[in-house]
């Protein structure tokens, strides 16, 4: 199998919970027909290479990476301008061959762009939405130049998701996994 049969396209705000989605897709799905890919992936292995960083740690959930994230996200926007799908190559050259694949941080209107130029009607795309005060009680904290900044806003007013999943609680939280494997099993009909 060289090419995934669905890719699912996610994006949500910080602390929206995607990655806890994402997991919990992949293990419903099992390793074997699934993966995560991550466009983040390569952007920060090569930030890390080319300023002598962690890669590891950059790949983290914690406080070095918060430390790097501005001018992380200032560096990738200059391949952008080069390359919009740059990042999304690389990643998806990076990927395990499996049928599912779970693109878990969607950003940019120009990442929808690049997977569905790619792989066409594969591509179903996935927003994940958290109310504020969630959001914070998970941990996030407004933060100028990274939450105003194209990395966290280019995708607030697009309106052609397949699928929207509300992630307040534990509720919302099944329903939306729910929603998700109904739209990855009808592929394997």
């Amino acid at each position: 199998m060289s090419d995934p049969r669905i890719i699912l396209l996610f994006s949500g705000k910080r602390k929206s919970g995607k990655d806890h989605i994402c997991d919990k897709i992949k293990a419903l799905l099992g390793g074997e027909r699934c993966t995560i890919v991550r466009i983040s992936g390569p952007l920060k292995r090569l930030y890390a290479q080319n300023h002598k960083l962690d890669f590891q740690e950059l790949l983290s959930d914690g406080p070095y990476k918060e430390i790097y994230r501005v001018d992380m996200i200032n560096w990738s926007d200059k391949i952008r301008e080069k390359d919009p799908g740059y990042f999304c190559k690389a990643a998806s050259e990076m990927a395990e061959k499996k049928s599912v694949w779970i693109v878990s941080d969607v950003r940019r209107k120009t990442d929808i762009q690049w997977f569905k130029e790619t792989y066409q009607d594969k591509i179903k795309t996935v927003r994940i939405r958290a109310d504020t005060n969630v959001r914070e009680s998970r941990g996030f904290v407004f933060t100028k130049g990274v939450d105003d900044v194209a990395s966290e806003c280019n995708l607030d007013d697009f309106e052609n998701w397949d699928l929207q999943i509300s992630n307040n609680n534990e509720e919302e939280l099944q329903s939306g996994v729910e929603k998700i494997m109904t739209v990855v099993n009808s592929v394997f009909v």
